[in-house]
C-alpha cells in the first residue's frame, strides 16, 4: 500500500503589520526625543538710544571690554576702573571675578553689566567672561557659596581702540 505524505511547505512569516507599526513609530519617537540639553542664558541687547539725561552720577554702568591683550573693566561715563592684563596662559578670569565681587559689595542693588567683545574674540572667552561677571563664589565657613553678581548681561561690540601715533 502506498503511503501518502503531506507535503508541508515552510510557513511564511507575515510581518507586514509589524513593519507598518515600525514605519509609524520610528519617526514619532525620533521627533519627540531630546538629543542634547542646551543651556540658554537670557541676554538683553543694548538699547538703540540711551537716555543720558536721566542717568545719575552715582549709578554704575558697568562695562567689561574684551581686548586681545587684556580685560578692561570700566564705567560707561567715568572711564576705566581696572585693566586686567592677560597672562601667558590666557585671560585672568579669577581676578575679574574678584573685581566683580568688590564692585558688587559697593553697588549691591545693581544687577546689570555689559560685556563688549572685539570681532575676533573666541566664543569660549566670551562665555568665561560672562560667567565671571554673572556669578561669584563667597566663602562661608569651609564651603564656597555661589552668589549672583551681575546676572543681567548685555552683549555688544567693543569700542574701537584709539591707535597711538595716528
Amino acid at each position: 500500500m502506498r503511503i501518502r505524505r503531506l507535503r508541508k511547505r515552510p510557513a511564511a512569516l507575515e510581518i507586514t503589520a509589524f513593519l507598518n507599526l515600525i514605519v509609524v513609530l520610528v519617526p514619532f519617537l525620533l521627533s519627540t526625543a531630546v538629543f542634547s540639553r542646551i543651556a540658554v542664558l537670557q541676554l538683553t541687547l543694548p538699547a538703540q538710544s540711551a537716555a543720558f539725561d536721566k542717568l545719575k552720577a552715582e549709578d554704575l554702568h558697568l562695562e567689561v571690554v574684551i581686548r586681545p591683550d587684556a580685560l578692561e573693566v570700566g564705567q560707561r561715563d567715568a572711564g576705566l576702573i581696572r585693566r586686567i592684563d592677560s597672562t601667558p596662559a590666557g585671560y585672568d578670569y579669577r581676578s575679574l571675578s574678584d573685581l566683580m565681587e568688590q564692585l558688587k559689595t559697593r553697588f549691591p542693588d545693581k544687577t546689570d553689566a555689559a560685556v563688549l567683545a572685539e570681532p575676533n574674540t573666541p566664543y569660549d572667552v566670551l562665555v568665561h567672561v560672562m560667567d565671571a561677571v554673572r556669578v561669584g563664589h563667597v566663602a562661608q565657613g569651609p564651603k564656597a557659596v555661589r552668589v549672583d553678581l551681575f546676572p543681567d548681561i548685555s552683549v555688544g561690540d567693543a569700542p574701537v581702540r584709539e591707535r597711538k601715533g595716528s
